[in-house]
């Protein structure tokens, strides 16, 4: 119960990725799923609503019921989903993903090596000091405040 020894993970890191990928691919066409069957149960309750029951016949914007307008505003959101999950996700998937954030790691790096040049080029350090500094780093000396001097 209180042993020293941990129990390493069996599953490595990329195996790992893959399984979360996978779990939240699985949720995104889960919840596309639930949207399709909700939109046919609101399109279906729309089309009762104003047929069956009457309300607000009168009402024809253009021309046409409310409820076809309704359910035409409902499908195009649900349209934009399907195409968040089926579409988008597969051109930017996890691979995409990866590569910009490569280019993103390069990006950085090179404006860190050209923020260092230009500092060293600014600011660059005497000969005499860097040489004095390598004397001193090997002999294990420090400066007359510090209380190890080696003798």
């Amino acid at each position: 119960m209180f042993s020293k020894k941990k129990n390493p993970s069996k599953i490595d890191v990329d195996t790992r990725q893959m399984y979360e990928y996978a779990r939240i691919r699985s949720i995104q066409k889960k919840r596309l799923l639930q949207h399709f069957v909700v939109f046919l149960v609101g399109a279906i309750l729309l089309i009762v609503v104003n047929v069956v029951i009457g309300y607000r016949e009168d009402f024809m914007p253009l021309g046409y019921n409310w409820f076809v307008w309704a359910i035409l505003a409902w499908t195009f959101f649900f349209l934009i989903h399907a195409v968040n999950v089926w579409v988008i996700n597969s051109f930017m998937g996890k691979e995409w993903e990866q590569k910009q954030l490569e280019k993103l790691v390069a990006k950085q790096k090179e404006r860190i090596a050209e923020l260092q040049l230009k500092v060293d080029k600014e600011y660059p350090l005497s000969t005499q000091a860097n040489s004095t500094l390598d004397t001193n780093s090997k002999t294990g000396y420090t400066s007359p405040d510090n209380s190890r001097t080696k003798y």
